[in-house]
């Protein structure tokens, strides 16, 4: 049976945000870069929970620790720099460079290495959302074109912070 209807469903949401004007702070070792947290379902009254930003890890070996997400998928897209993408703690090994997207569904760990000399930077989208609040906990806020601090170590408590977030119960 074919449904016809002349009605046109009504526009959803808009919304237009620089990286610039979104919520960005310095990372801890061992990432020693930033991210900026662009847009969540919450700014736009979207129906599906997402969450996007932009994460630059610094050159020289820095990278973002193994770990999963057990509610959540995430897609990553390299924008610009070079890097490994370590799966299943280095049981697979794909090279990232711009272009480069990667699927990862719940429970699978996950690493990415800065093994270039020039910053590593990806696009990020969380389904649903909540990486926000973990970054905003262990980072230092952050002005566009501020200088780098210098390197700083997580915080003391970044287990219980993760255990409130987004992240998957540490490997035993």
């Amino acid at each position: 049976m074919t449904v016809t209807t002349t009605e046109t469903p009504p526009a959803g949401g808009a919304l237009v945000r620089q990286l610039a004007d979104a919520a960005s702070y310095w990372q801890p070792v061992p990432a020693n870069g930033y991210v900026t947290c662009i847009m969540t379902d919450a700014d736009v009254g979207a129906e599906t929970p997402f969450g996007v930003g932009m994460q630059t890890i610094a050159p020289g070996g820095c990278f973002v620790r193994p770990h999963a997400h057990d509610k959540n998928e995430e897609v990553i897209h390299f924008v610009s720099g070079t890097g490994r993408i370590e799966l299943d703690d280095g049981a697979e090994v794909h090279r990232g460079t711009p272009g480069t997207t990667v699927y990862i569904g719940k429970n699978r760990r996950h690493s990415f290495v800065n093994d270039g000399d020039q910053p590593l930077t990806f696009f990020w989208l969380l389904m649903p959302a909540g990486l926000e609040p973990f970054f905003a906990a262990i980072g230092r806020p952050r002005a566009a074109g501020a200088p780098a601090p210098a390197p700083f170590p997580r915080p003391e408590n970044v287990a219980q912070i993760e255990a409130q977030t987004v992240f998957a119960p540490p490997k035993a």
